[in-house]
Formats: structure tokens, C-alpha cells, sequence
């Protein structure tokens, strides 16, 4: 995990386009791209640009998570949602297992029911067949502390799964990525959560962004121009720990939180419904860099290209959720 002495200050530019063929008649969309302030993170600015012109609603949902709702009423061909913002994100010390409680700290900790969300099974974390193979050959069972057991699960997934962009879909269960034994952030993350509720360790899905510093430096396995996701576990004494499976880092200075949850279902960066018959295009354009680097108009984006089929009936609504973690 990165130490360093100072802060960074990032900016974060998010576009997504939306084309339909033949025009949709009516959207209806929430997104969540306004990254948390808390802890270690501060959210700067931020500025959400919509177009057609909407009038934007905002609210807070039961993560904490700034959700904003907007809808488009008119006939259009286009839907374009661009997000930008101004993060300080502070450095965190390396979590040290001599700080850490051991299990009986956890089971105290966890004895009030205040985290059970976080506890359950959920939509794409859930046991299966696949899965207990993986749990006995990572040897997930209450040993050691949860945070060195926590390490070395990360570890074991980041070594056990090859990275592959697009090896998975946004709704493909896990049993997918545990078959092939590939698969994307968003998978990896899910499997992390999986192993580890079972343990009675709360877990959570976060949905954010990873500044790629230096390739030469930080040999990350998650590509620029996405999102990126990892997990949060409840640590005795040290409260939410950062754990990324993808890249086998902790949590640091790199990291930009936007949005956590129970999995990814909670925390998509759009999601929505239109009205008509139509066929969809997708694009998505993700930059990341500091804040006295050129803006992100002056850089080169990387676009993520998906199409969906058309459909038969004559009134359609179609959940415009993109799988943008890579």
C-alpha cells in the first residue's frame, strides 16, 4: 500500500453516450459517479452534465451513496451523461496485524446485528458448488486473524484468476469467472465477498476508480479508461479495510471511492429504463489523472463499445446498466 506523506488530488472525468436507433420516446435514469467524502477521501467538486437538458434530483441511499435521478421525456437518439470531479485523496498507513483484533473482538463487534446487510448472501455473491472448491483451496476457514486471513485471500484470488477484459458480462454469476478461472474486477470482488461473509466477516462491494501511476512502477492488471471495484472488510480496531483481488494491493492513495454497497447491483454507475423500440449503443470514457495533469479533453480516452438487440414489442423497457468495470 502506498505511504506517502502528502495528499493527492485527482480529477475524474466520466462519459457515457447512450444512441438509440430508431429514437426512444422517454428515459428514465439514476447513476451514482459522485464520489464519497469520508475517512481518507474528499470530494472537491463535482459536476454532472446531462444532454437533452434534464432536471436533475439528487438523494442519499441506504449506503450513503449520492444517487442522481433525471428523466428525459422527449423523443431522442442520443443519451449523454458526463461526470466530473475534483477528489483529495489523503495516504492510509498499511494496516498491521499488531493493531487488529483477533476473532472474538470480531464476533463482539458483529454481536448487535448493525452490520447483517453485510453478512448475507446477495445477488452476485452467494455460495455454490464452485465456490466451496475455491473456499478449501485457499483454505478459508477462521485462522489466524481475519485481517492476515483477509491478506492472504486477496492474494489467493489475485493468483488463483486470470485478468481478462470482457471474459464476463455485467450480470454473469460468479460460477462464470470460478469455471474459467477468469474474469474482471467485478468478479474477483464478488468472489472475495462470497469466501468471506460465510466467516462472519462483513464485506462490502465498492464501486470507484484506480489512478495507474506508472506501469513500470505498479504492475496493475486492471486496464485504464474504466471503472474499477474492490471490496471493504470490517477489521476489528481498525474498522473498514480496503482489499483489491484484481491487483493484490490494499487500499491506498490510488484508490477513489464512489460507491459502496452489497454488490454490484447496488452500486451500477447508471441504470435506467426507456420506452420505445430500439436498438442501443453504448460508449464509455473514463479518465483519471492529477490534478495539474492536462485536463481530460486533452487526453486520450479509452472507449468501451457494447450493442444490444432490438426489441419486438412496440413499448420496451430496457435496464440501460453497463458493465464499465474492466
Amino acid at each position: 500500500m502506498e505511504t506517502k506523506s502528502t495528499s493527492m488530488i485527482y480529477t475524474v472525468r466520466h462519459s457515457t453516450i447512450f444512441r438509440y436507433q430508431p429514437a426512444v420516446r422517454e428515459s428514465v435514469m439514476e447513476v451514482r459517479l459522485h464520489p464519497r467524502s469520508e475517512a481518507s477521501q474528499r470530494c472537491l467538486s463535482f459536476h454532472l452534465d446531462v444532454s437533452p437538458t434534464a432536471n436533475i434530483m439528487q438523494y442519499g441511499d441506504f449506503g450513503g451513496n449520492t444517487v442522481h435521478h433525471f428523466n428525459i421525456a422527449g423523443s431522442h437518439t442520443q443519451l449523454k451523461v458526463t461526470a466530473q470531479s475534483t477528489v483529495e485523496v489523503q495516504p492510509v498507513a498499511a494496516p498491521c496485524a499488531s493493531d487488529a483484533g483477533n476473532w472474538t473482538d470480531l464476533d463482539a463487534l458483529t454481536a448487535g446485528g448493525d452490520y447483517w446487510e453485510m453478512l448475507l448472501p446477495s445477488e452476485f455473491s452467494r455460495p455454490s458448488e464452485a465456490l466451496g472448491h475455491l473456499a478449501a483451496e485457499l483454505r478459508c476457514e477462521r485462522r489466524s486473524t481475519p485481517l492476515e486471513l483477509l491478506a492472504e485471500l486477496n492474494e489467493g484470488i489475485y493468483k488463483s484468476f486470470a485478468y481478462v477484459p470482457n471474459s464476463t458480462k455485467v450480470d454473469s454469476p460468479i460460477d462464470e469467472a470460478l469455471r474459467t478461472r477468469q474474469g474482471v474486477c467485478q468478479d474477483f470482488a464478488h468472489i472475495m465477498i462470497a469466501l468471506v461473509r460465510p466467516l462472519r466477516i462483513p464485506c462490502r462491494y465498492v464501486s470507484g476508480y484506480l489512478f495507474h501511476r506508472d506501469p513500470e512502477e505498479e504492475k496493475d492488471r486492471s486496464v485504464e479508461g474504466a471503472s474499477h471495484a474492490w471490496v471493504e472488510a470490517l477489521v476489528p480496531r481498525l474498522g473498514w479495510v480496503s482489499f483489491d483481488p484484481t491487483n493484490n494491493l490494499a487500499g491506498g492513495d490510488r484508490h477513489i471511492r464512489v460507491a459502496v454497497g452489497r454488490d454490484y447491483a447496488d452500486v451500477p454507475p447508471t441504470r435506467g429504463v426507456y420506452k420505445g423500440e430500439a436498438h442501443s449503443e453504448l460508449s464509455v470514457t473514463v479518465t483519471v489523472g492529477p490534478a495539474d495533469a492536462p485536463t481530460p479533453e486533452q487526453s486520450s480516452p479509452v472507449i468501451v463499445m457494447q450493442s444490444r438487440p432490438a426489441f419486438a414489442r412496440t413499448i420496451s423497457r430496457l435496464e440501460q446498466e453497463q458493465q464499465q468495470q474492466q
